[in-house]
């Protein structure tokens, strides 16, 4: 009698190899992680649940029971790409960008775990589970970690994964810093991160640089504007990480968070700051007409 893991044994380099011949290399896989600005403030407008091109889908990394979103599958790109109850991020405009830009026969798939107000220390793999069982934090945060598992880098990885059967990871998006503020150790703990999921996900750093983006502005008065120059660094610690500028991206009232126009600009930031690294430069924006 053959035990599962003989079976598992004897069926690995065929389940592996149907894994290779599925995979579409022109099918561009991008991870995001953060916390909240990630995530998408809550509520999406209208114009922006339209003319999201087909060549633009995302990874249900959780269930989405509103949308009709079942976790594992993938669906058109249409926000609020990583829950039910988030929003606009940038995310969304990152990809509108990215296929506007790339040969048509390009697809470009989204896959992103966020926890909003989170510090980044919940994606350390090692370390995470004294902050997420921490007193001090927040109810409302324990039930979104629960979301993901009890474990967000863990679920991020293995959504990840999944995705990989389908296409190729070509990058990693980062929005976090809100919750870390003025930590001058945020730069090698994110670097401890990106190795990780390099390491998990089989991934090479030169073919898989890190987006980071900047938070709220100067310009915009951002609470946390400050901690801008310490993610502009972030390329000092890690030679595979570039930066999105947030200069001039609306925020909101609280400082915190993007406007939905100021998301669209940060997520355009984000496609403009990899496609040189792809090979490919944005085309100008159309003026405006009557210009």
């Amino acid at each position: 009698m053959i035990r599962s893991a003989q079976l598992l044994a004897l069926l690995g380099p065929l389940l592996l190899a149907r894994g290779v011949f599925a995979q579409d290399t022109n099918f561009w896989i991008f991870v995001c992680f953060g916390q909240s600005n990630m995530e998408g403030f809550p509520g999406v407008e209208e114009q922006d649940k339209a003319g999201v091109d087909n060549r633009f889908q995302v990874f249900a990394a959780v269930d989405f029971p509103k949308l009709g979103r079942k976790k594992g599958n993938w669906y058109p790109a249409v926000p609020p790409l990583c829950r039910a109850n988030s929003g606009l991020s940038p995310a969304d405009y990152f990809g509108r960008t990215l296929v506007s830009n790339l040969p048509p026969n390009i697809r470009v798939g989204i896959v992103s775990v966020a926890v909003a107000g989170c510090k980044i220390e919940l994606f350390d793999k090692d370390n995470f589970k004294s902050y997420a069982s921490n007193s001090n934090t927040a109810p409302w945060m324990k039930r979104i970690i629960e979301t993901y598992s009890g474990n967000p880098y863990q679920h991020l990885v293995d959504a990840a994964t999944l995705t990989q059967q389908d296409g190729v990871i070509k990058g990693i998006l980062l929005h976090q810093g809100e919750s870390n503020t003025n930590d001058q150790e945020w730069p090698s703990k994110v670097k401890a991160i990106y190795k990780n999921l390099l390491k998990d996900l089989n991934l090479n750093a030169e073919e898989t640089p890190l987006i980071a983006g900047e938070l709220v502005n100067a310009d915009q008065n951002g609470a946390c504007a400050g901690m801008n120059k310490i993610i502009d660094d972030l390329p000092k610690t890690i030679p595979t990480a570039h930066v999105a500028s947030s200069k001039g991206c609306a925020g909101r009232p609280d400082r915190l968070h993007f406007k939905p126009e100021g998301y669209r600009e940060l997520g355009k930031r984000y496609a403009d700051t990899l496609l040189p690294l792809l090979g490919y430069i944005a085309k100008p924006a159309a003026e405006p007409p009557g210009k």
